[in-house]
């Protein structure tokens, strides 16, 4: 029974990254090394990760797999960096260190996640036609952009920053959107592009996407119980609307929804394990 192993994953990815990304001595310096700053160390890498997971669940191989992954990544990278901007959260530390724009200054790092955005489709485009047709490859990458666009992550966090310190008039379907859009787009299409890529059928593409929909919106409203145990914030978070416990339930929902969605895939193991380590998770 195949294991979801994320240290085997996260192996893999850190390698393709460092394999895909300009070494840090490359001109123009600053740029390449504020790139490689933001991705090492990275975190769990846990949205490669299940597109490598799914990929293989279809009968993929992740050695030419792995630029896609590293795509999914570069894309995450880039929306943490600008995340993190004084015009955004304006956030001083990230994994216990201090953010892109305080070591490199603001510019730079606005800069380093254009890159890293700009990074991701020439992987996608670049270095996956050896093994997939055109046609696939074509569907994985523009459903990557889609994700990462107005209509997804872009959209989520244009959304979120609206709703900070401010009445809402419907809380509860703005706040669906911002998870659905600025964390679940990017989730759900990192398990769609394993899928696609691996050759999956239109209905197994269905059952995957369900799967993803509820693992990314558990995955969000775990990161809102976290931060509501860390510190107060004045975002609209699950948490500020059902409180902790209606939080909890939320997940737990979450979590049978995504058992579910696996069932008429014979379980997957592997991705349900995904699913406890994301949902379930204490960090």
């Amino acid at each position: 029974m195949k294991r979801f192993d994320l240290a085997r994953y996260k192996l893999l990815v850190d390698e393709a990254l460092e394999t895909f990304l300009p070494g840090g001595s490359e001109h123009p310096v600053t740029i390449h090394q504020a790139m490689r700053y933001s991705l090492f160390p990275g975190g769990k890498r846990l949205r490669p990760s299940l597109a490598l997971a799914v990929h293989e669940m279809f009968g993929g191989k992740p050695a030419h797999f792995l630029p896609a992954a590293a795509a999914v990544e570069c894309v995450h990278t880039y929306s943490l960096i600008h995340d993190d901007l004084p015009a955004m959260d304006n956030d001083d530390y990230r994994r216990g260190r201090l953010t892109t724009h305080k070591v490199y200054g603001e510019a730079m790092a606005i800069l380093a996640g254009d890159a890293l955005l700009t990074l991701a489709f020439e992987l996608m485009t670049h270095r996956l036609t050896e093994y997939y047709s055109a046609a696939r490859v074509l569907n994985s990458t523009a459903e990557l952009a889609f994700s990462a666009g107005t209509y997804g992550l872009v959209g989520g966090q244009v959304v979120d920053i609206w709703a900070t310190n401010r009445e809402v008039t419907n809380p509860v379907q703005t706040l669906e959107y911002i998870h659905a859009h600025k964390t679940g787009a990017l989730i759900t299409v990192a398990a769609r592009i394993g899928a696609i890529l691996a050759g999956a059928t239109k209905s197994e593409l269905a059952h995957i996407t369900r799967y993803a929909t509820q693992l990314g919106l558990g995955f969000q409203i775990r990161d809102d119980i976290l931060d509501a145990q860390a510190s107060e914030t004045g975002k609209l978070t699950y948490v500020s609307i059902y409180g902790l416990q209606g939080a909890e339930e939320k997940v737990r929902r979450c979590f049978e929804s995504c058992l579910a969605a696996l069932e008429p895939l014979a379980g997957n193991f592997a991705l349900q394990q995904a699913a406890d380590l994301c949902l379930n998770r204490k960090s």
